[in-house]
């Protein structure tokens, strides 16, 4: 049962990255226009975070 909550967590991971991180680094916006997404993918970093140690400690 772990191994199936680990291979959620990375293609959950994968996809914020792919989906959150990409477009910031190619975005051809002002720096302060990139903070509030950068500021809501690191949210949804932590929330990821806490819910694996969560689930794992059950």
């Amino acid at each position: 049962m772990k191994w199936f909550v680990y291979v959620i967590f990375f293609v959950l991971f994968l996809g914020v990255t792919f989906f959150g991180l990409g477009p910031l680094l190619f975005a051809d916006s002002s720096f302060h226009d990139r903070l509030i997404p950068l500021f809501i993918v690191f949210l949804i970093y932590v929330v990821l975070i806490i819910l694996l140690l969560f689930i794992l400690k059950k």
